[in-house]
């Protein structure tokens, strides 16, 4: 059966420390147990579109090590397609994220296998979509790569979704390739030259028309607990989120851009896809930890009827 969400990108080992704050130089602290958990930001959010009631296939690559096996394991037991995951000799790729007492938290990546996944590597996988089918797409994985994926996507008239993340500059050519574009505060401003302010619905708004005149189609720009700002070239929807107590911020976009696009292939209208989404963000920061924090649809579907 084919899939109705592609999604092509990292797969991490994440090494987890909880921090009362971050070490000056030359400062050694003392954190919280580690926690070896699986992450990355593309196997996120192919998990979390398998346990929210896609059907999902996943492409990427991981190293020889045990952790390469741990993360296809663990994605074999949310029910993904795991059929296009390679393996490269060498080191999986690992995160090291510090989380502080707020749940916000700070990640340094080391790309392994994910910076050896090359075009060749996901053309299987990308021969699956079909007109309609949704591709996710981030940047934890060499930009040419990511780059065909969209293009190959966009050629078969599949749905592209781009996570501009980790933040960086992009040039237009990239961004024209995404029907929807995804990004954060911090990875708005940077793709926006890094001089632009984004802490309120109108800052977003501007950041989102900024966005469309340098090509993007449609931004959703996420607000963390304001919830988000759709912009397109005729309209802005504001779409608040859900007040929660926040323990762990990490994988909280993944789980976002998971869910909305589970919604959009369920054909939901956009505004009603990121209420959705935004409650499964908004469940998944109240628990610490990447996948182990991705709530399943009925816990999602619950949680908007309490709301």
């Amino acid at each position: 059966m084919k899939p109705n969400i592609l999604v092509v990108g990292s797969l991490n080992a994440d090494l987890v420390q909880r921090v009362e704050r971050l070490p000056r130089p030359g400062e050694t602290l003392t954190g919280s147990e580690l926690q070896i958990v699986s992450g990355g930001k593309g196997a996120n959010q192919a998990y979390a579109a398998a346990l929210l009631g896609a059907r999902v296939c996943m492409a990427g690559k991981v190293g020889s090590d045990p952790f390469g096996s741990l993360l296809v394991e663990n994605l074999q037991q949310a029910g993904v397609d795991v059929s296009f995951v390679k393996t490269a000799e060498g080191a999986t790729g690992t995160a090291g994220i510090f989380v502080l007492p707020s749940g916000e938290n700070v990640i340094i990546l080391s790309p392994g296998a994910n910076g050896k996944l090359i075009a060749r590597d996901i053309e299987p996988a990308l021969a699956e979509l079909s007109e309609g089918s949704i591709l996710l797409a981030q940047l934890e994985v060499p930009i040419a790569t990511t780059e065909f994926a969209l293009r190959k996507a966009r050629a078969c008239r599949a749905i592209t979704m781009l996570d501009p993340a980790p933040a960086q500059q992009l040039p237009a050519s990239l961004l024209e390739l995404a029907d929807f574009l995804t990004p954060n505060q911090t990875e708005a401003a940077l793709l926006l030259g890094g001089n632009a302010d984004i802490v309120s619905y109108e800052d977003a708004e501007a950041a989102g028309r900024r966005l469309i005149e340098m090509g993007a189609r449609t931004v959703i720009l996420k607000l963390g607990p304001l919830g988000v700002v759709i912009v397109s070239a005729g309209e802005s929807l504001r779409i608040p989120g859900f007040r929660v107590d926040a323990v762990d911020t990490t994988a909280a976009g993944d789980v976002f851009n998971a869910a909305f696009a589970v919604a959009l292939g369920e054909s939901k209208p956009l505004a009603e896809a990121a209420r959705f989404a935004n409650a499964a963000g908004a469940i998944s920061v109240t628990r610490t930890g990447a996948q182990s924090s991705i709530p399943k649809r009925k816990e999602v579907e619950e949680f908007l009827a309490q709301a």
